[in-house]
């Protein structure tokens, strides 16, 4: 086969398997927002939407106060760093945002990466290696579960927030010189809020430390919204803490991980997507001490979301959708049909409402559904008229009955 074939055998390999996505409903198309991220926003083609998947759980991703705090530290600090954090990339206030992140969480130290996923690909390679073992659910971000796969740890698998085969796990790890329960303090797919307490006294007694990715829980779980450790009592258990500035705290970007300082400055030392990768951007850094200074002086965000998603679970269930039970603001609506989940978010977005449908591999397979998210930015009364587009389109396609 000519040099020129062999290229040409590549493209047409993928140009198969891109038609037999789109042939199967499984092809991901992306939509346009000409706005800022809102409640509603405005599409490329003209449409305004009522926007029911953003991560935008509080509503501060387009809040005039968050943008004018970006402002503030760009003016400050300038736009970038162009250099990595240990040569000249770290700034006042990088190691303010980490103090500060440090203080809300209940963690000793705090490093920032620019995204959760760079924190979650860094933090186990470093800390563990073939001496020890990471016991992970099933269901665990792509995040965590990447990097895992770059640590030499012995790796273990237990069922989704099932606390019988955790301790099974467990047990099967004995002789391990360390032993890691990694979760998702909040899972994004389906709601699940893990339970950290029961994990927490596993841990103590096979002697096993507790990691949780924050990402769906930092800024509105618990009284304070200081996150699953604190809506569970566990302050102070849980050994690293991974999470996200790019959901409820701001919605740009960035990442971090929060422990005990001697955790900290081995991951400054070591771990890689630290080392090699550019600072997080001062605007981020700066609106992000904003967001969590609002979250500080008041629980009016996070009460809101709460009164928003228990509103909207109660409806649509009594509309006859099947939802994955729970408290969370993520609200499973399950179609169990991946073409079928393409079609009914394709009819909601007719209807204006936007949402997105999930199917095999992101949810297991069989598990197709829409995600709906609340925000604290939402009104009674777009949630009204979501409630009502998802009525129509339901019956439209026979999911509920008139």
């Amino acid at each position: 086969m000519t040099v020129t074939r062999q290229k040409d055998a590549f493209y047409e390999g993928l140009a198969v398997q891109l038609e037999g996505l789109r042939e199967q409903g499984l092809f991901k198309s992306e939509r346009v927002i000409a706005s800022r991220q809102g409640a509603e926003v405005a599409c490329d083609d003209g449409r305004q939407l009522i926007n029911l998947c953003a991560n935008n759980y509080l509503g501060l991703s387009g809040d005039q106060e968050m943008v004018r705090s970006a402002i503030a530290a760009t003016e400050r600090y300038g736009y970038g760093l162009s250099s990595v954090r240990f040569i000249c990339g770290t700034q006042t206030v990088h190691k303010r945002l980490e103090q500060a992140l440090s203080d809300f969480l209940g963690m000793e130290d705090t490093i920032l990466y620019a995204a959760a996923f760079d924190a979650n690909g860094g933090v186990f390679e470093p800390l563990f290696d073939e001496n020890d073992a990471i016991i992970s659910d099933a269901l665990n971000h792509a995040s965590i579960i990447d990097g895992i796969r770059l640590c030499k740890a012995a790796r273990l698998r237990y069922q989704h927030n099932d606390m019988d085969d955790l301790e099974t796990q467990l047990r099967a790890a004995e002789g391990k010189r360390h032993k890691l329960i990694v979760t998702d303090g909040a899972f994004s797919m389906d709601g699940t809020i893990a339970q950290l307490d029961r994990i927490c006294d596993l841990a103590d007694k096979y002697g096993a430390l507790v990691m949780i990715d924050e990402s769906h829980a930092s800024g509105f779980m618990g009284p304070t919204g200081r996150g699953t450790h604190e809506h569970h009592g566990v302050m102070g258990r849980v050994d690293i803490i991974t999470g996200t500035l790019g959901k409820a705290l701001g919605g740009a970007m960035g990442g971090f991980t929060s422990a005990r300082r001697e955790v900290i400055e081995t991951l400054r030392q070591k771990s890689r997507p630290y080392l090699f990768s550019n600072s997080l951007a001062p605007a981020i850094a700066g609106a992000s001490l904003a967001v969590l200074e609002r979250l500080r002086s008041s629980t009016e965000l996070r009460d809101r979301l709460h009164e928003n998603t228990a509103y909207f679970r109660r409806e649509i269930a009594s509309l006859g959708f099947t939802i994955k039970p729970g408290t969370h603001p993520v609200v499973p609506v399950m179609l169990f049909d991946a073409p079928l989940a393409q079609r009914f978010a394709q009819r909601l977005y007719e209807l204006g409402v936007l949402v997105t449908g999930f199917f095999y591999p992101v949810v297991p397979m069989g598990q197709a559904r829409v995600r709906v998210q609340l925000s604290a930015a939402h009104s009674k009364e777009q949630l009204e008229r979501a409630l009502a587009a998802f009525r129509q389109a339901g019956e439209e396609l026979g999911l509920i009955k008139n």
